[in-house]
């Protein structure tokens, strides 16, 4: 037999003459294919870090938004205080009965002041809370592209029920 009646020199001179004139032409496109799918994950990592970069300053806002909330507090706190005593000394040196009067309203003053300063406390604990979480999301997508891509493609299938609840 002959080479040229061999069915594998067919086979392989096949193989070859295929990968020789569609090879580059392949090649292109999985090159390309590859590029943008790079491109596409940079994206994605940058969006993550500009994200992450806002949740932190976002936190370090509110964290220094309760400090000076509980700063406030205290002052508020001092001062009602301080006029709750300036108030029940100038009462003592009037009746009884208008003593116990002043007293009342300087309590309730306070006890007023006491309850909007803890109410800022926990709103501002809430919104420290709520920045922690966004940080640690953001960092779990950060850390797992599977998940963000699993996360984007559930939003992407809910998206349409969302806005038809919306609109309704």
């Amino acid at each position: 037999m002959t080479l040229f009646q061999e069915p594998r020199f067919w086979v392989t001179l096949s193989f070859v003459l295929f990968f020789v004139i569609f090879g580059p032409k392949i090649w292109r496109v999985l090159v390309k294919a590859l590029d943008a799918r790079a491109d596409g994950i940079r994206a994605n990592l940058d969006e993550a870090t500009r994200l992450r970069r806002e949740a932190e300053q976002m936190l370090e806002d509110a964290t220094r938004e309760r400090e000076q909330a509980k700063i406030d507090a205290q002052k508020t706190i001092a001062a009602s205080e301080a006029e709750a005593e300036a108030l029940k000394e100038n009462a003592a040196r009037e009746a009884e009965e208008m003593t116990r009067l002043h007293e009342k309203l300087a309590q309730e003053r306070i006890e007023a002041a006491e309850q909007a300063a803890l109410r800022e406390i926990r709103e501002q604990a809430m919104d420290v809370a709520l920045q922690a979480s966004r940080e640690v999301v953001t960092r779990k997508l950060a850390d797992d592209e599977q998940l963000a891509d699993l996360l984007i493609e559930q939003s992407l299938k809910a998206l349409p029920r969302a806005l038809r609840e919306e609109a309704a």
